[in-house]
């Protein structure tokens, strides 16, 4: 009696051919090897000498040349002050606006994903051209602030009041989303003379917000990522279903009590995504730094960028300092990798 043919296993998708699965780990490998190899290179040519940099592409340390610490020293030792001002600057200025980005922008998200606006064309036209004359008043004319502040408001109530009778349209919550995200379509060098003139009359005001402060990078980071966050986790909340929220109203809590007790906490993973990309897009920001800070607010990305001094690149100090300016970011991204992927993948399943 002949035994039933035994029919093939079936492979799933986690279960490769042998060839495919060689083929897969050889491309990973060497994905990883161009992903890596720039860290190595950096942590490589920090425990070079100046002449040692100079002499080639040496990558082993005892073998290809003798690892020295004098690039850690001199950043660490004999430049500490200098070393520490600007890390200090980037955490506090990159930990705060990324802080307050994210819980204005979330609050901004979650009213545009919860709420029906329909603010009028006339009111958001009168209102630009308040803040105009506000400006106008403060720059040109050396108008005080609180006087240009009173003109500003009566140019946008009566502007509002003359035109609402002849603009009629309104706007809707997908227009103020795709106005918002519009703002980071614009090219930053755009704006950075006008934010500069505005901080320079600040400072002359209270030197303690002008320019070359952690206050003035904060606001203009906060400004420049709320845009991101506000798209971004207007996404996350549309997620949540919103029959939770509903029999919360019933039971008589309030919009502020339901955003901060139900919905915040089910949008952990979407909050850590956008943390960590705002924070990232802060720490490493150059060109607001550069115009609105010089010695007492620098940011490492200038320091970095200083050491291409008249004698050419000094690689050597530079590996030392991306170092340390991208140790933070990586290990903060590592503990909140799993809110991190979480997050990323809500929308793919969403509906």
């Amino acid at each position: 009696m002949s035994l039933p043919a035994r029919r093939p296993r079936m492979r799933g998708i986690n279960d490769p051919a042998p060839g495919w699965a060689a083929l897969s780990h050889a491309a990973l490998g060497f994905w990883a090897f161009v992903v890596l190899f720039p860290l190595y290179w950096l942590a490589v040519t920090s425990l070079k000498l100046p002449i040692q940099v100079n002499d080639g592409p040496d990558y082993l340390p005892g073998i290809d040349f003798e690892p020295s610490l004098h690039a850690w020293r001199y950043i660490f030792v004999d430049l500490f002050v200098d070393t520490m001002r600007p890390y200090m600057n980037t955490v506090v200025v990159a930990l705060c606006s990324s802080v307050l980005a994210l819980v204005f922008g979330s609050m901004a998200a979650y009213g545009l994903s919860r709420l029906s606006y329909r603010p009028r064309l006339a009111s958001i036209a009168s209102f630009i051209v308040g803040v105009a004359a506000v400006v106008v008043a403060t720059a040109q004319f050396g108008v005080p602030w609180t006087v240009a502040l009173a003109i500003g408001l009566a140019v946008f109530v009566l502007l509002a009041l003359g035109l609402r009778r002849h603009i009629t349209r309104r706007l809707k919550n997908e227009d103020i989303a795709f106005w918002m995200i519009s703002q980071r379509m614009l090219p930053p060098v755009a704006v950075v003379l006008p934010i500069y003139l505005m901080f320079q009359q600040v400072g002359r005001i209270d030197s303690d917000i002008g320019l070359d402060t952690r206050f003035a990078l904060t606001v203009t980071y906060v400004a420049a990522n709320i845009p991101i966050v506000v798209w971004l986790m207007r996404d996350f909340f549309d997620t949540i279903p919103l029959e939770l929220e509903e029999a919360a109203l019933v039971d008589g809590c309030s919009r502020y009590r339901i955003f901060w007790s139900i919905v915040l906490p089910l949008a952990k993973p979407g909050l850590a995504a956008t943390f960590i990309l705002v924070l990232i897009m802060a720490w490493n920001e150059y060109l607001f730094a550069l115009f609105l800070s010089s010695a007492n607010a620098q940011t490492l990305p200038l320091t970095v960028a200083a050491q291409n001094a008249t004698r050419g690149p000094q690689w050597w100090y530079m590996s030392v300092l991306i170092i340390i300016m991208i140790l933070p970011v990586s290990a903060l991204a590592l503990l909140l990798s799993r809110y991190i992927t979480r997050g990323l993948l809500i929308g793919a399943v969403k509906g």
